[in-house]
């Protein structure tokens, strides 16, 4: 496999992202362009985690895949860092397809899309509004704007994110008084706070990002209260329909505290699409565990490989 440091543009910032060329295939013509798979990160991910994984087994298994990380954010450009910005992520994702489109190794007609917890959010929107993308799949989908509303689980008291909305309007105040960009914490001190502020899920979110299980130090450990607001008026499954004829897979964790924002949007999307579940993965099983991750990716080769099959000319 071939693995490549490219930088593209998004709307003006420079994004850094790892381009994974599968070895050619014996027998196969070896200048043939190829299908190709934009791969999102996580909220708060960089690209050398989950979403490095997923590209480097769907190169592995014959695909041109575009790992990146999202702007402001990894060693990608823009200011202020650490801003989580949904309608960027798009535009992020939508200019990862653009770049795909000029590398000699990728047939243009062939390029799917892949988003892993929050970019299964960001995906949706991005294809529904992108018909370059042929098909789109998710992997432990989350709707970011409802987990700040209501917790992942759906259970949290409405006035914490009215609080958090309140902070950040005084942090936007505030910086436009000249005193910096105010920034929060995701995760908490410790372990155990993480399992008593939001039980297994939060404490399975430390373990990945704050321990030798995946932690990286380019990883977000804190956000821009500037990214609340932005974050919790938005609603990534609400033009899913829009998807359609393109088709759409959508893998989840059966033990997944945030399952159920996948199982309703998958109701939501028209046809063709596939609700597939890896039992007993939680959330973030899928983005390390080989033993939920591999299944996945058996399950999205045989759906990119259909979805982005070569356009057969009828005449």
């Amino acid at each position: 496999m071939n693995t490549i440091d490219v930088t593209f543009d998004s709307a003006g910032i420079p994004i850094a992202g790892t381009l994974r060329l599968p070895d050619p295939a014996a027998g196969t013509d070896a200048t043939a362009p190829l299908p190709a798979i934009v791969v999102g990160h996580p909220a708060s991910g960089v690209k050398e985690q989950a979403a490095g994984l997923y590209a480097r087994l769907l190169a592995e298994r014959g695909f041109v895949a575009l790992a990146f990380d999202a702007a402001f954010q990894g060693e990608s450009g823009g200011m202020p860092r650490g801003l989580e910005d949904p309608a960027h992520r798009i535009e992020d994702l939508k200019a990862a397809v653009s770049y795909l489109t000029t590398r000699p190794e990728v047939d243009a007609d062939r390029i799917g899309m892949l988003g892993i917890c929050a970019s299964g959010g960001y995906v949706i929107p991005a294809v529904a509004g992108d018909h370059r993308v042929r098909a789109v799949a998710t992997v432990s989908a989350a709707d970011i704007g409802r987990q700040f509303r209501e917790g992942a689980d759906g259970t949290q008291d409405p006035a914490v994110i009215q609080a958090m909305l309140g902070a950040a309007a005084a942090a936007r105040t505030a910086e436009a008084a000249g005193e910096g960009t105010g920034m929060f914490p995701i995760f908490p001190g410790t372990a155990e706070e993480a399992r008593a502020a939001g039980g297994q899920h939060a404490f399975e979110g430390f373990e990945y990002y704050c321990t030798d299980r995946a932690q990286h130090p380019r990883s977000a450990k804190e956000l821009t209260w500037s990214s609340v607001d932005r974050i919790a008026t938005f609603d990534p499954f609400r033009f899913i329909h829009l998807v359609a004829p393109r088709p759409v897979l959508m893998i989840l964790g059966s033990e997944a505290v945030t399952r159920h924002m996948g199982v309703e949007a998958f109701a939501d999307a028209a046809e063709p699409k596939r609700l597939h579940w890896i039992e007993g993965a939680s959330h973030v099983d899928l983005y390390d565990d080989r033993r939920y991750v591999d299944p996945a990716v058996a399950e999205l080769t045989r759906f990119f490989e259909h979805g982005l099959a070569p356009v057969v000319d009828p005449a």
